[in-house]
């Protein structure tokens, strides 16, 4: 089976995996604004894929066809689940699949899971192992931090690339500091030099702080790392992942047409049932940075439905 991953240009770019927010509807708005080369899915709980397969965890696999390369991020603990969830990703049509090993939020850590993995050498063999055998050809990849209360990453990655897989994206935290600090891309390069020795077909994608498609060059020439993968950085700018060393600077009228194209993606996707308040969340991103930002914010805040938004941008100059 083709391996997308080689066919990347370098440095390629990422959508980070963020749950409850990089769905399918927002990753169709990122792809309206400037698509990165590499889309990631929310991750999915393994045992929810397996033992209910119709329900948050599938919707959370939804996909465009045009957001080809894309990649299905899993979770868990279970190997059987693990190479069970794999094997659903892989007939659902998807490029590649992750293993998330990096996830810092406690409920997950707390079991095993995620960050949790970090150091747990014997479990993680089995689950890679098992996500590959289910994965039926397609290319498996690793998300993972610097460790989970402290830096290990030169022993814990060491193993890692030892597993032969086709990309390691690696966050320049520990899981203890969730997004605070400063994200360590030095720690970062130390891990392309590992990898050079090690495995050097393994991808290196780093991950912490990106704000620009300026700083993903900077990051590839200092530190050597084949991709970037960017979260948060899209809520400061949508036009993040567009080619440009000269960022745009994108007037009102872009930021509201987004925002009203998000709306109507996430009503034709998911209806009216939808709980509305999820979309709110998304407000603050396109809201912002000009004169009345903040009026309109908690206009759009107490609206209770998509058409009461709607009147309220279109009523705007």
């Amino acid at each position: 089976m083709e391996n997308f991953w080689t066919k990347l240009p370098k440095p390629f770019t990422v959508l980070a995996p963020m749950d409850d927010v990089t769905d399918n509807v927002f990753r169709q708005v990122v792809l309206s604004a400037g698509r990165p080369d590499v889309f990631f899915t929310e991750f999915s709980n393994a045992d929810g894929l397996v033992h209910g397969a119709n329900g948050i965890p599938l919707r959370k696999l939804n996909f465009t066809p045009d957001q080809h390369p894309i990649v299905a991020q899993i979770w868990g603990t279970d190997p059987v689940n693990m190479e069970k969830a794999a094997r659903i990703a892989a007939k659902l049509g998807f490029d590649g699949i992750d293993i998330n090993m990096g996830c810092p939020v406690k409920e997950v850590v707390k079991k095993g899971a995620g960050a949790g993995l970090i150091g747990s050498y014997s479990l993680s063999e089995k689950l890679i192992d098992a996500v590959k055998k289910g994965a039926g050809g397609l290319p498996v990849s690793i998300k993972t931090r610097l460790g989970r209360n402290e830096n290990i990453a030169q022993e814990w990655v060491t193993f890692l690339l030892k597993k032969n897989i086709v990309a390691l994206t690696v966050h320049g935290r520990i899981a203890k500091q969730m997004s605070k600090g400063e994200a360590s891309w030095e720690e970062i390069g130390k891990i392309v030099k590992i990898r050079d020795r090690i495995a050097p077909e393994t991808l290196i994608i780093g991950n912490g702080d990106i704000k620009s498609y300026a700083e993903v060059l900077k990051m590839q020439k200092k530190h050597g790392v084949d991709g970037v993968m960017i979260g948060r950085g899209i809520f400061g700018n949508p036009w993040v992942f567009v080619k440009d060393l000269k960022p745009v600077e994108h007037p009102k009228k872009d930021y509201i047409n987004l925002l009203l194209r998000h709306i109507d993606l996430f009503k034709n996707t998911w209806g009216e049932s939808k709980n509305f308040a999820i979309l709110k969340k998304f407000f603050k991103m396109y809201v912002k940075d000009f004169k009345g930002a903040n009026s309109l914010r908690i206009k759009l805040m107490e609206a209770e439905n998509f058409e009461e938004v709607r009147r309220i941008l279109w009523s705007l100059d």
